[in-house]
């Protein structure tokens, strides 16, 4: 199988190791077992003793019991059976497709979003379809192009919300319209939710899965729950005929997830009010910073993001983004992601929900570039 390079992964996995500055991180500030224990009010002892006497065989096959059900919590309608766990929402994208896709099948997918919604079905030698999400709409999706691509027989609808790499947040309004269109040609709705719960207001944010009986919510404990380490997420849905398919390609390429890492997701989602309450302050805070960063520079602006950890920037220079960002990091030690990632030229992705102190530090380093740019067009 041919498929694109992932320009986005790709990126990351040659500079961010070295990055002095790195605001191009998504997860909200990593915590480690000792600060999920602290926040959880768990003994560290009680904790770790069972787990550490437990034979290391498979986890269970479809997911910890405590696992799924702690799931079931970031749902209003979802039971455990239909929750499958994955190698983290990549694993999970993958899956969805690996599962569904066949070649000449229609599917739609967002564009600026996660690269998985769209190379990997045409690597599938699906009928992709690219609904284009444009900054003078707020990045939300043009529902009338969407009832114009989705032909009958269309076999997936791919959205992200929030919006990976914008911070766009479909409103329930929105997502019930495309659950409509979805419904009108029996089409499924993937929906990667990674940054669900991430929300600069407290309102409850719907999930795909609990608005449509064909919606499949993709999800992990990376972003929203800061232990990517873990490499654990899950596909959730009501659609039992999917749940089949799913879990018969799980035999071939997945098994079980890990039965360490699952413990210690069980545990954050016990408790996952805490943690959202910690993740959804640092996002608050550390987007007001980025903010008045943005209306302090001349030459940079963006759709303010209403959600998730991430903002496309566009900058007013000619330069293309992948120099612009990799002069930057050589220069300066910045690390950001160009928007040709995500075939958004002039523009960047930042992560804002790094520590504050390297979100400040790395903006003004942004600043400092900004200025050097400033003098070489005199």
């Amino acid at each position: 199988m041919k498929i694109k390079p992932f320009a986005v992964e790709e990126w990351m996995n040659a500079y961010e190791d070295h990055a002095r500055y790195n605001i191009a991180e998504t997860c909200v500030d990593s915590i480690s077992l000792d600060d999920l224990f602290k926040l959880c009010g768990t003994s560290r002892t009680e904790f770790l003793e069972p787990l550490c006497s437990r034979r290391l065989t498979y986890g269970d096959i479809i997911g910890a019991p405590a696992l799924r059900t702690g799931i079931c919590k970031l749902f209003r309608t979802l039971r455990p059976e239909e929750v499958v766990t994955t190698h983290g929402a990549a694993g999970a994208n993958h899956h969805v497709f690996y599962s569904l896709a066949e070649p000449g099948d229609r599917i739609i997918s967002v564009m600026p979003s996660y690269q998985q919604l769209y190379s990997i079905p045409e690597a599938y030698r699906a009928d992709v379809q690219i609904l284009h999400l444009l900054k003078e709409n707020g990045y939300l999706p043009d529902l009338d192009e969407l009832r114009r691509l989705a032909v009958p027989g269309t076999k997936l609808i791919c959205i992200n919300n929030p919006n990976n790499p914008t911070g766009a947040l479909m409103s329930t309004e929105i997502l019930k319209e495309i659950v409509t269109i979805a419904r009108s040609v029996d089409a499924y709705v993937l929906c990667d939710e990674v940054y669900r719960h991430l929300t600069q207001e407290d309102a409850w944010r719907e999930s795909i899965a609990d608005l449509y009986e064909k919606g499949i919510s993709v999800g992990s404990m990376s972003k929203v729950f800061s232990l990517a380490g873990l490499r654990l997420g899950w596909i959730a849905t009501h659609d039992q005929a999917a749940m089949r398919q799913f879990l018969s390609h799980r035999d071939y390429n997945h098994i079980s997830c890990g039965l360490l890492d699952e413990a210690i997701a069980s545990l954050a989602l016990e408790h996952c009010d805490v943690i959202l309450c910690r993740n959804r302050r640092i996002v608050r805070e550390n987007l007001a910073v980025l903010d008045a960063w943005v209306q302090s520079e001349a030459r940079i602006s963006y759709c303010r993001p209403q959600a998730g950890t991430t903002a496309l920037i566009s900058y007013d220079y000619d330069i293309p983004s992948y120099d612009f960002c990799r002069r930057m990091f050589e220069e300066t030690g910045a690390f950001i992601t160009p928007g040709d990632c995500f075939e958004q030229p002039k523009s960047f992705r930042t992560g804002y929900a790094c520590d504050i102190q390297t979100l400040k530090s790395g903006l003004a380093a942004v600043s400092c570039f900004l200025r050097t740019l400033e003098e070489e067009r005199k």
